[in-house]
């Protein structure tokens, strides 16, 4: 095996990692309305014991997006060019979304007054819904191909990215990461939270199997290979047997198979994918591959040895940090709100 495949399969790990742990930080805040519904009289605490569910780790998770953006910049410059440049819209509203659910969390308990909360609330609302779905549709569009010409120039336009495909893989990045993050507050709370969070992660589980189901194997009929069959198989079986424990309230064993599933879905997506990085529908002479993307041998070398002696830090950090912060928590532990009154603000 070539630095060439050792960089692609790293780089499928980055993203596998984004998208398992900030899978669940999307599933929190896009169901935080949900558990938190306005006319509860307990409201704010409840949507606060949402968020804390995950203030300790979800800039951590953000981490992962960061890395696996800067080592696809560094080893496959040509991948990152034409990426950035032709999926230019969605990448910026998931950029927006992003910063929008960043502000809004870090900012939300600063002022005491519900005006203030309930706008942030929406920041964080659309910082979770949009970029899930997109993530959705720009890796379905990688892996489906689109018009590259012979300079790695895409010639599609926004809405040729929004195809019949696409947009199930949207829907099914959105549902999945729905169920992830329903799970995950009912690992993570206690009391009236966890038992809502316990009824959703059950609601959502017959639509998440469905249509996860339905992109999976459309994605095996037409773009996989023999091997990837094993993913089909263990996606739809890990949502099944997600389903199952939610039901048994073994939200522990729920939680490891929507992190199974989600695996399965992105080694099935870049298994797909592989040796091109980017397929052209124009002409597959005109793909880009790992080998006509990639940087020079030393540059590869280079960021190997980087990895090496770096990714065991950060494993080791983060793992560290989900420990201290392992406990459940509930509303009742959720002291009062001391931001700022709105009139001093």
């Amino acid at each position: 095996m070539g630095l060439q495949e050792v960089w692609f399969i790293l780089i499928a790990v980055l993203f596998t990692g984004y998208f398992v742990l900030e899978g669940f930080d999307f599933g929190v805040g896009m169901l935080m309305p949900v558990i938190g519904r306005r006319k509860d009289p307990d409201c704010d605490k409840r949507r606060r014991t949402v968020l804390n569910t995950i203030g300790p780790v979800w800039d951590g998770n953000e981490v992962w997006l960061i890395t696996a953006g800067g080592a696809l910049f560094a080893a496959f410059p040509e991948w990152y060019a034409t990426l950035f440049s032709g999926f230019y819209i969605p990448l910026l509203l998931i950029l927006v979304g992003l910063i929008l659910r960043v502000c809004a969390i870090e900012w939300r308990g600063k002022v005491d007054d519900d005006t203030w909360r309930r706008r942030a609330d929406w920041g964080i609302i659309f910082g979770s819904w949009v970029p899930a779905v997109l993530w959705g549709v720009a890796f379905a569009n990688i892996v489906r191909g689109v018009a590259i010409n012979e300079d790695k120039q895409v010639t599609s336009t926004f809405f040729d990215l929004l195809n019949p495909y696409a947009l199930l893989g949207g829907v099914t990045f959105a549902l999945v990461f729905a169920l992830h993050g329903a799970v995950f507050l009912a690992l993570k709370t206690a009391g009236d939270v966890r038992a809502d969070s316990v009824k959703l992660a059950r609601r959502l589980a017959i639509p998440a199997i469905v249509v996860a189901g339905s992109f999976v194997l459309w994605t095996q009929l037409a773009y996989g290979t023999g091997w990837t069959w094993v993913m089909v198989v263990t996606a739809a079986a890990a949502l099944v047997g997600a389903a199952i424990f939610t039901q048994l309230d073994r939200e522990g064993w729920a939680f490891t198979l929507t992190f199974l599933a989600i695996v399965a879905t992105s080694v099935l997506l870049f298994g797909s994918l592989f040796p091109d990085v980017m397929p052209s529908t124009l002409d597959p002479a005109w793909s880009l591959t790992i080998e006509n993307a990639s940087s020079s041998p030393y540059t590869l070398k280079v960021m190997t040895w980087a990895a090496v002696f770096m990714t065991p830090i950060v494993l080791l950090y983060q793992g560290w940090t989900y420990w201290v912060f392992r406990q459940r928590i509930s509303a009742d532990q959720i002291p009062p709100s001391i931001g700022l009154p709105a009139a001093k603000w």
